[in-house]
């Protein structure tokens, strides 16, 4: 009987050894809740994480961008391959942990990071993911060498995806150090390296060359030299992995934003216009004349999901075609002046901007000495608000091109409007370049337009559309300084209302505190 106790009591204390054992691994399951094997982190649990997960690979997510959604979507699926791996991963929603991402110093709503062996300080960036492949080549490529990627190219023949191939003599050179840390890089680029002969005789190439294959056939060759950095090759292939011109799309916005090419010619035009293809064909000819310089990219303005661009540069459809240059680290623009876009004016101008030499689109330029000295007043970006909004002043703009045959034609018509209507004081004739200023109102029309500006207080504007003859605008203006004059009265009475109905309220207050002392 006592033994039979002792084996009872001992057994006892075993099971409440297991559990409490176990009792910690619950918990700290519980402490990293886990969607679709990804692991959902804050403040609270980030520095316990980095501790239990030798390597952490964490996505800092914008949940509501479109980029974001798609890396979870990645994670996800690259989580399932990579069950019983040494590696994690995890997601950190910026816009609720916004402490944390300060702390870890994280500023791009596409951030993905590998945290090894509990380092905090110095986590490896991971390129921005495609897809589950691009995780699991690039966790691959971290963990390999370059003697994975001997391939045998006739398995290549038939891709239709860019292959990047290294032919090198010596496979223990720095050459192809350098070759497989570019490789690790771009993890959705494939690579491969081969010594094989063959590949110089077929090409016509001596060896320490990097080329770019599509179906077998040579788009482009890199020569390899002793100045030759990671850098410089990643630029290469980056560049050549795209067409010479390539669309903007939701597909492709985020391979033209990340472009280690910073100069960038966007070329807006309407798709379904009958010059679509004559105007494409002289952007897309002068597109090879500056790989590796600028970065040749076209807008279709009849697409409504592209409105989001089009306002950032202010360019209207109605505007189209048109090219702006941009430099997306000072992000300063460049608009090509000229109604012709053939291959001659666009290498002209993107060499001009490339010089130096090109006059950049400001919000205003300067205001001209003696701006309102002359009967048609020139107005800028600065001037033009407050000229044509003055309620006291009826105005009378052209909005013009200078480069614009049929914008010239107008001017003798403005000069002979400002002389005829010269002894109205309360009437202004001006105009302002289109191009060199921006117009931040809601525009009616391609340019030149004719608009005036009634005189009231409200901002109103109305565009003439009559004939292009002094008589016929001089009757279109009185007859809406006409309308003005009743709008205008309904106004100041409207006005002197308000300010009486405001005096007497002040009068009220100042009876009340009168009688509360």
């Amino acid at each position: 009987m006592r033994t039979q106790l002792l084996l009872g009591v001992t057994a006892f204390c075993l099971c409440v050894f297991v559990v409490a054992d176990k009792q910690p691994d619950r918990q700290a399951d519980k402490s990293f809740p886990e969607k679709d094997g990804v692991l959902q982190l804050k403040k609270g649990n980030f520095n316990r994480a980095l501790r239990k997960y030798k390597q952490l690979l964490v996505h800092f997510s914008a949940p509501l961008s479109g980029e974001g959604r798609r890396i979870s979507a990645a994670f996800e699926d690259a989580a399932a391959e990579l069950q019983g791996s040494e590696v994690k991963l995890a997601v950190i929603d910026v816009a609720k942990e916004k402490d944390l991402a300060k702390e870890l110093n994280v500023t791009g709503l596409a951030t993905v990071r590998l945290y090894i062996s509990g380092d905090k300080n110095n986590p490896v960036p991971c390129p921005v993911p495609q897809n589950s492949a691009s995780i699991l080549t690039w966790l691959k490529r971290r963990a390999g060498s370059a003697a994975d990627l001997i391939a045998d190219l006739s398995q290549l023949d038939a891709s239709e995806d860019l292959t990047v191939v290294g032919f090198f003599k010596d496979l223990n050179h720095e050459y192809v150090q350098l070759f497989y840390a570019a490789a690790i890089d771009l993890p959705d680029v494939n690579f491969a390296v081969t010594q094989n002969n063959e590949v110089i005789t077929k090409y016509g190439l001596q060896h320490d060359v990097v080329l770019l294959l599509k179906k077998s056939q040579l788009i482009q060759a890199y020569k390899m030299m002793p100045q030759t950095s990671k850098e410089m090759l990643i630029i290469f292939i980056t560049v050549y992995q795209m067409d010479p011109v390539t669309e903007y799309t939701g597909q492709t916005a985020t391979q033209i934003l990340t472009s280690p090419v910073l100069n960038h010619a966007l070329l807006f035009v309407n798709k379904s216009s009958a010059g679509f293809k004559e105007i494409h064909s002289a952007f897309n000819g002068t597109a090879e004349a500056f790989r590796l310089k600028i970065l040749f990219v076209w807008v279709d303005v009849d697409e409504p999901r592209n409105g989001r661009l089009m306002e950032y540069f202010r360019v209207r459809s109605l505007e189209a075609p048109l090219i702006r240059l941009v430099n997306l680290t000072d992000h300063v623009t460049y608009h090509l002046p000229s109604d012709t876009l053939d291959v001659q004016t666009i290498k002209s101008f993107c060499q001009s901007y490339l010089d130096g030499k090109a006059k950049p689109k400001m919000q205003s330029e300067p205001i001209p000495e003696g701006w309102d000295k002359q009967p048609v007043k020139e107005l800028v970006g600065m001037t033009l608000e407050k000229v044509a909004f003055n309620p006291n002043n009826t105005v009378f703009v052209l909005f013009y091109l200078p480069y614009s045959p049929e914008s010239r034609a107008l001017f003798p018509l403005w000069e002979d409007l400002a002389e005829a209507l010269k002894e109205r004081e309360d009437v202004v004739v001006a105009r302002i370049d289109a191009s060199a200023n921006d117009i931040n109102m809601s525009m009616q029309g391609a340019y030149p337009s004719l608009c005036l500006f009634p005189a009231l207080y409200a901002e109103r504007m109305v565009v003439y559309q009559g004939k292009r003859k002094v008589k016929d605008l001089v009757k279109f203006l009185d007859k809406e300084m006409a309308k003005a004059k009743k709008y205008r009265f309904k106004e100041d009475e409207d006005r002197r209302k308000y300010i009486e109905a405001a005096k007497a309220e002040e009068a009220k207050k100042a009876n009340q505190s009168k009688d509360e002392l």
